[in-house]
């Protein structure tokens, strides 16, 4: 698909991974639209790419529906939707006599898993009823796991479900939209500089860079959004989660 001219929306696109996406999709010509909960920051990006800014919870259906709703209204019915919007809390299974917080297995459960799927239906129901172009496409879908869903740590079962979770309904969403000309691919990203990350101190983001076998250093959302980018334009990236780590397997802590 070439991106000039085509309409994005952008889920947790006001900062980290969905920022640099939704910056590279704008660069490329595209109308941006950002969907975050980061209301003044998600205004600010939107404003600076002249795109469009809705905030967006993405676990609340109502939320989500009205806030596409006012993308559409404003940009237009998107042919790229790119699902950024996640969050990553600590815990383990049962710790110091206490077991995990079920509140907060099903919040991370909600929000990156549920709320990646809601977007995505809703999404894939309005490109399916656009008119095909070049190879019978009409969209695609590039959702963000990460390596957690395979290499998941100690004290990220919660998060690493959740990953999970995205990794195993890529390919039947691809399936579910390919005779209708909609494409779903995946993204596990490794250890990324992330406003998530940038809370550590120094040396241990040292540390993590050192532990990223080739090129030893922490991903930049850059590096994602040239792939988010590559994916768009590859028509038969297809029902497939990408590994973007430097090589790395995570270690159990």
């Amino acid at each position: 698909m070439r991106i000039k001219d085509q309409i994005a929306y952008v889920t947790g696109g006001a900062s980290g991974l969905g920022e640099g996406t939704a910056r590279e999709l704008a660069a490329s010509g595209a109308k941006v639209a950002i969907l975050d909960l980061q209301a003044e920051r998600g205004q600010a990006v939107a404003a600076e790419l002249g795109g469009h800014f809705a905030e967006c919870d993405v676990s609340d259906e109502a939320s989500t529906e009205a806030a596409l709703a006012a993308c559409e209204a404003a940009l237009g019915a998107p042919r790229i939707l790119i699902n950024c919007a996640g969050i990553g809390p600590a815990q383990k299974t049962t710790s110091r006599g206490r077991p995990h917080d079920l509140a907060l297995f099903d919040k991370v459960i909600r929000v990156n898993l549920i709320g990646t799927f809601n977007v995505t239906r809703l999404v894939a129901t309005t490109m399916v009823a656009l008119e095909p172009m070049e190879n019978g496409e009409r969209g695609v879908v590039i959702n963000t796991a990460s390596v957690a869903a395979y290499d998941g740590q100690i004290g990220q079962v919660a998060y690493a479900a959740s990953k999970g979770g995205i990794v195993g309904m890529t390919l039947p969403i691809a399936r579910d939209l390919a005779d209708q000309g909609v494409r779903v691919v995946t993204i596990a990203p490794g250890i990324f500089e992330t406003p998530l990350l940038a809370t550590l101190p120094d040396p241990v983001k040292e540390s993590l860079a050192q532990s990223v076998p080739f090129p030893k250093k922490l991903g930049q959302p850059d590096e994602y959004a040239a792939l988010a980018r590559h994916i768009v334009e590859n028509v038969m990236l297809n029902g497939e989660t990408i590994r973007l780590d430097g090589a790395i397997r995570m270690a159990p802590r």
